[in-house]
């Protein structure tokens, strides 16, 4: 325990060991019946005058005394055994009398010296105090007995037949004068000074308590009024994390976990969150839309840009077909993806994890822990710091529908994931970022595959709970819709996603489609007026989109290209893999943006630089690839089971192409950068580009960040070396099996 409240205890067993000591003592002498006294007083006068209460052995000591020094006295007459006056007991009555005397002073000292030390310890004064007068330290091992050995040792030198009260020892009671002839005792003045210095102890104790006691109750006082001038400070200034200037705050040092009611659900309360930076820790429950606005500083600034070829937040950005935006997704962080981090799904194959379903399902209450901590470290604010810093302007974050709301039977993790989504979009302010919002998981999954949550059948508008799922979409769009109509985010939110990859192959056209007017109604309704609203092709084919949903306002087409889940793509070698970016992208691009022949404007908010799906788990957990034709999804029917490299024969092998990117040759480099200049320039005839993904644990042709590092990406997004316009290399050194 602390070393106070070690000395409190130590205190209070010495305290109530004295008690328990004086309460078993014999009666104090004077408590009983007074002897008769034998011996002749000299003058009764003087003895009035200087009359003093004896104690019985104090008495006897007298007239002993007076006894054996008085000439001409009367002999003592011989006493009563009971009232004997030179007898051993009385003798050891007074000796014990003092002995306990002597020790409580000892262990007053003790008490007092000890309280001194707490007080010093907690409030080192400048001076160490005087030590009281009367108290004489007693050095190490000297016992009580020892201590009136030398008192009296010292009195009698002094002595000169003068007589010792004992009385006043115990009692501190009388009067200075003499006793039979005495005309002022000097023992006496000593002992009465002794008397009154343990009166004065005693008091400077009490003292010593009042201000130790009143220096706690001032620091105290001072700690609570720098928290609350902490505290209204930051209510007032909103300890703003403004988007060019982010006041990171006290952190958990500047609040108490007295100002968390008690009960608080884990998303309002700090105090158990697993990163705490960036975010307001002033409590609040207070929500918008149903969803709490815990964690945002009250103020904003969007004057920043993300770099001179993008307005500030707060200038219009125009119009995408002319200023088309570069981006990237922070894909595989809100919305698990096991091939993004493959190291989540790190479990014996017999246990069946495949997805965050599943996942969460087999961790059971431990899923928040393990799923925050990756919410804190995969992705920070470094993170959106250099994607400004690589020349991009916008940033889609996916995110799952658990962040706004889980239902029965649901093992996701209910709502942790919300805060960093609204911490991240802070963090894109601040860097003069722009936002896409994805909602990539949707309830009852929309597409069947393990990004969506769940893997295996789709519940979303299909089977018996079709319908439920449905409405509740339409339920978490109208929470994220009335919280992202706030003035915080016009200037932010860029474009407000509605349902990533619906599978529209195995969905009802008519029914996603009549699904996607009622979201965009309700997003408009509820004050999203100025975001870009985007739905998801669906793989129906973009002529397919002609004609429909022409009534939207300012909504886009979301189409993600990649030629390697197309068998009949895979096969392309390096430059006509290139070629195809050049030329066949772009032809969609042009002909989905236009009216005439495709919806109208049309972005592509995935693409990437894989040229093989040979990546760990890029096909779901446990199922091969196309590329070495080792492709088992346990449907014959979308089996691949023939080598898919271009080479179409056994030498396809995935071991180079999953080789770092440290191994990369500089041909197989050349064509890596020429293929992703391809695309940007291919995407940009529409809306623009945001390639998937910023960064993977491994998958370095997945990653924008490993690719910048490795030189396989432009510098600067907007400053790229291939436009389409010069002749493509045949790329005839490098192996086509890989």
């Amino acid at each position: 325990m602390p070393a106070a409240r070690r000395s409190q205890d130590t205190h209070k067993r010495r305290e109530s060991s004295s008690h328990n000591y004086r309460k078993k003592k014999r009666p104090h002498a004077h408590d009983q019946s007074t002897p008769t006294n034998t011996t002749t007083s000299t003058s009764e006068d003087t003895s009035r005058t200087h009359s003093r209460v004896l104690s019985a052995a104090a008495l006897a000591q007298l007239n002993h005394h007076n006894a054996r020094h008085s000439t001409g006295a009367a002999a003592p007459q011989p006493a009563r055994r009971e009232h004997h006056d030179h007898s051993s007991d009385e003798r050891d009555r007074e000796w014990e009398l003092e002995l306990e005397r002597e020790r409580e002073r000892m262990r007053a000292r003790e008490r007092r010296e000890s309280q001194v030390r707490g007080e010093q310890a907690r409030h080192p004064p400048k001076t160490r105090p005087k030590r009281e007068a009367g108290y004489r330290e007693v050095g190490g091992g000297t016992t009580a007995e020892e201590a009136i050995r030398a008192r009296r040792q010292r009195e009698r030198r002094r002595r000169s037949g003068r007589v010792v009260s004992g009385a006043v020892l115990e009692e501190g009671r009388g009067r200075r004068g003499g006793l039979r002839g005495g005309g002022g005792s000097e023992s006496w003045d000593s002992l009465e000074k002794e008397v009154d210095e343990v009166a004065v102890g005693k008091k400077k104790k009490k003292l010593w308590i009042m201000i130790g006691a009143g220096v706690v109750a001032l620091i105290i006082l001072i700690v609570a009024i720098a928290v609350v001038v902490s505290k209204k400070s930051s209510d007032d200034e909103g300890g703003d994390e403004s988007g060019g200037n982010i006041d990171e705050g006290p952190g958990l040092s500047g609040i108490s976990p007295g100002s968390i009611p008690q009960g608080a659900p884990s998303w309002l309360n700090p105090f158990v969150w697993a990163d705490t930076e960036g975010f307001n820790l002033t409590y609040t429950d207070k929500t918008v839309g149903d969803l709490p606005v815990m964690g945002l500083f009250s103020k904003w600034d969007d004057s920043a840009a993300a770099n001179e070829h993008a307005p500030a937040l707060n200038k219009p950005w125009g119009d995408y077909s002319k200023r088309p935006a570069r981006g990237v997704n922070v894909g595989g962080w809100l919305s698990l993806e096991p091939f993004i981090t493959p190291s989540l799904f790190s479990y014996d194959s017999r246990q069946g994890i495949i997805d965050e379903y599943t996942l969460c399902s087999y961790l059971a209450a431990r899923c928040e822990g393990i799923l925050e901590k990756h919410y804190a470290t995969f992705v920070n604010e470094d993170t959106f710091r250099q994607i400004a810093d690589a020349g991009l302007d916008h940033v889609r974050i996916p995110f799952s529908y658990w962040a706004v709301q889980t239902y029965d039977g649901d093992p996701y993790v209910f709502r942790t994931s919300w805060r960093y989504l609204l911490r991240a979009i802070e963090w894109c302010r601040k860097y003069g970022l722009r936002v896409n919002l994805d909602l990539h998981a949707l309830p009852g999954s929309q597409n069947g595959w393990n990004h969506s949550g769940r893997q295996g059948a789709i519940g979303w508008l299909n089977g018996a709970d079709g319908a439920l799922n449905s409405k509740r979409s339409l339920d978490v769009h109208d929470r994220l819709s009335r919280f992202f109509a706030q003035p915080r985010y016009k200037n932010i939110i860029s474009h407000y996603g509605l349902a990533n990859e619906p599978k529209m192959t195995a969905l009802s056209v008519s029914e996603v489609l009549a699904w996607t007017e009622s979201a965009h109604k309700l997003v408009r309704g509820n004050g999203v007026k100025d975001a870009v609203v985007v739905f998801g092709d669906g793989f129906r084919g973009l002529h397919n989109w002609q004609g429909e949903l022409q009534d939207l306002d300012n909504a886009a087409l979301d189409v993600h290209q990649y030629v390697i889940f197309n068998t009949n793509q895979i096969v392309f070698n390096h430059s006509e893999k290139v070629r195809y970016a050049c030329a066949g992208w772009t032809e969609q691009t042009v002909t989905s943006s236009d009216r005439s022949t495709g919806f109208g404007p049309t972005l592509v908010a995935e693409w990437s630089q894989a040229d093989t799906d040979c990546t760990r788990h890029l096909t779901n957990v446990g199922w091969g690839n196309r590329w070495t034709g080792s492709l088992f999804t346990g449907n014959a029917s979308t089996d691949v089971t023939t080598p898919r490299c271009p080479l179409q024969d056994r030498r396809c092998d995935c071991g180079p192409a999953n080789a770092d990117a440290s191994e990369w040759s500089d041909s197989y480099k050349q064509f890596l950068k020429m293929f992703a200049e391809a695309q940007m320039v291919s995407f940009e005839k529409g809306y623009g580009w945001f390639y998937w993904v910023w960064d993977t644990e491994s998958a370095p042709q997945w990653s924008y960040k490993k690719g910048l590092a490795a030189g396989v990406l432009p510098a600067k997004a907007f400053d790229r070396d291939f436009d389409c316009s010069s002749t493509i290399p045949s790329f005839s050194d490098l192996s086509e099996a890989y």
